[in-house]
């Protein structure tokens, strides 16, 4: 028998896992020339096709980091995103969570908070800088500027040393339901800010999609759910980038 409430944020086991794993890899990229990551999305309730992902993602030898784009949780319960982090613990790279729209339920966004860190955070790989933000702007009843477009102005302010190239991921992408789209255009214009922006990854939507979605050329990447057992590989180096959907 399992027992559990809604409402526990007594956590069990590691906490404050970005952190730690932004350490890792920015120590990790530092003065790398080319920098290969994955993105896996929506792992909610498929414990066993989290497990195969990781299996398959280990089997690669050639990444440095993976990025899941939220929704580890189904219903916002402190023993699902515990067990999403043992199962991702068991990468043979570092990885950082991004918050989804499910993560937000019950007191789900307390309990991402403790085990994996801020909804906004940064981070630099090599030359490249990556902004992983929060876009569940329906679960935040609209009642804070999400996306944080001041968050994002203060990364434009402050690029750290060295950075050339940008890549953005999210959970929702725009035009979505839970993507505040009243701040679409703006969202777009101060990514444009930073520094050669390269593309955006997201996912919510558990399809696979390619999208241009303000028609000036920066591409929307969205990853599949575990069900559906794909994840998104890319390289980016001197020469640009290459994108690639992997099954397992």
């Amino acid at each position: 028998m399992i027992e559990y409430h809604p409402y526990d944020l007594d956590i069990d086991g590691e906490t404050d896992v970005n952190r730690r794993h932004i350490e890792q890899i920015e120590e990790a990229t530092r003065g790398k020339d080319e920098i290969r990551f994955a993105v896996i999305s929506d792992t909610q309730r498929w414990y066993d096709e989290t497990e195969d992902a990781v299996e398959a993602l280990n089997r690669r030898g050639d990444l440095d980091f993976v990025i899941h784009t939220g929704d580890l949780s189904d219903f916002g319960l402190k023993l699902e995103f515990e067990k999403q982090r043992d199962i991702l613990n068991g990468l043979n790279v570092p990885y950082v969570c991004l918050l989804g729209n499910h993560d937000c339920l019950a007191t789900g966004l307390d309990v991402f908070r403790k085990i994996f860190g801020e909804e906004d955070f940064a981070f630099t790989a090599g030359n490249v800088r990556f902004l992983c933000l929060n876009t569940n702007a329906l679960e935040f009843d609209h009642s804070s500027a999400v996306p944080d477009i001041q968050y994002i102005r203060n990364e434009i302010e402050n690029v750290p040393e060295g950075v050339e190239k940008t890549v953005v991921a999210m959970h929702a992408g725009p035009f979505s339901e839970q993507f505040n789209n009243n701040l679409a255009e703006y969202f777009q214009y101060y990514l444009r800010q930073m520094p050669d922006l390269q593309f955006c990854v997201y996912g919510h939507g558990h399809n696979l999609s390619v999208d241009d979605f303000f028609d000036d050329g920066i591409l929307y990447y969205e990853c599949t759910c575990a069900k559906k057992r794909a994840y998104l590989l890319f390289t980016l180096n001197a020469d640009g980038y290459a994108y690639e959907v992997v099954d397992f």
